[in-house]
């Protein structure tokens, strides 16, 4: 590409100069969600930031890299998007983020990428299966493909996957505080932004097998949100009232949880439904604080902006990446071309100020 090209010669002409000399929700629910649709400054969310490079790496400010969230209407990749900018900030790089309100037509702008001569696309993918012919297309250019939240996609549509940590034990993570919180026993309901999302059905497969080896949990089904907490609050209503006997849900998107307490909370099953997944403090504050959601589990989302953004440049450098200068992923650990780091927290009313974004 004409930026790598560039970078070549630069490095040809320091070559040879050395031979002569020497990087729509219910009222209630909008309420509690409302820090979800602003930037996180606006939700008094701490600064993220990332480690400047002193001096300024050169050969990082000359690459053309985008990072791809899942859609951008919701706080966690609005929080995403203020890694970028921060990591933009403080190394000197102009790279882009870009992606949809909604996410469904995350393949066709990733797609119209391909004639715009990037050097790196980071993506995290919304729906893998549109994606994946995209990102295999991507690779045959030269095109440096990052991917986050993708672990079992097939190697051949990435270069490097990097991950908050490992999967199966996020999942089981969820599975071993809801049989904790249900004595073991009754119903339960699990719930993934996307049915081709790949890590939120790893999460819930290791939940499911740890349920079936551990406990006497029935599971009455996995549902659908798209991400959205009108989605998952009318889902669990109706699942609630026609299955009385549920005590357990599983959330995975970060409206999840928030959308079932807000359910929870309505039907007066507060103590008798527990509620685990993942979200952020910004939006489920107010259900902790009631006692509805027992626990959540976060990665901060301009962490893993930044972790891929690292990922790329060592690509792009023909680096080895055993580590990046990301809090969270500064020791990685390889699973082939699948890097996991150590970036998970969990969280309830003792540490939720810490995490408030």
């Amino acid at each position: 590409m004409k930026r790598k090209l560039v970078s070549l010669f630069a490095v040809a002409a320091m070559t040879a100069s050395l031979l002569s000399g020497c990087g729509s929700a219910a009222d209630s629910a909008k309420g509690d969600t409302a820090a979800a649709d602003k930037p996180a400054a606006e939700a008094e969310a701490p600064k993220a930031e990332a480690e400047a490079s002193a001096p300024a790496d050169a050969d990082a400010a000359s690459y053309k890299i985008a990072v791809v969230p899942k859609m951008t209407n919701i706080g966690w990749f609005q929080r995403m998007e203020e890694g970028v900018n921060a990591y933009n900030e403080a190394n000197g790089t102009d790279y882009v983020y870009r992606g949809s309100a909604e996410g469904a037509d995350q393949a066709g702008i990733v797609e119209q990428m391909l004639a715009e001569d990037w050097d790196a696309i980071c993506v995290v993918p919304f729906d893998s299966e549109s994606l994946a012919p995209v990102l295999e297309k991507a690779r045959q250019q030269g095109i440096v493909v990052i991917t986050h939240e993708a672990a079992s996609m097939d190697p051949k549509y990435f270069d490097y996957d990097i991950e908050a940590f490992v999967n199966e034990d996020y999942g089981t993570h969820f599975a071993e505080k809801l049989s904790e919180l249900c004595n073991k026993e009754g119903k339960y309901i699990q719930f993934v932004g996307d049915l081709n999302s790949v890590s939120h059905n790893q999460w819930c497969d290791a939940a499911d097998k740890y349920f079936a080896a551990n406990t006497k949990m029935e599971k009455i089904g996995r549902y659908e949100t798209g991400d959205d907490t009108t989605s998952s609050y009318d889902q669990t209503k109706e699942l609630l009232q026609a299955h009385p006997d549920i005590v357990a849900i599983e959330g995975s998107a970060s409206t999840d949880v928030v959308g079932a307490a807000q359910a929870v909370d309505e039907l007066g099953l507060t103590g008798k439904v527990a509620v685990v997944g993942t979200s952020l403090t910004s939006i489920a504050k107010n259900y902790v604080d009631k006692g509805v959601i027992a626990t959540f589990s976060v990665w901060d989302p301009a962490k893993a902006g930044q972790a891929m953004i690292e990922l790329a440049l060592k690509k792009l450098k023909g680096e080895e990446p055993t580590g990046l200068n990301v809090e969270g992923y500064e020791t990685l650990t390889p699973d082939g071309t699948v890097l996991y780091g150590n970036a998970r927290v969990d969280i309830d009313k003792s540490n939720m100020d810490q995490y408030n974004f």
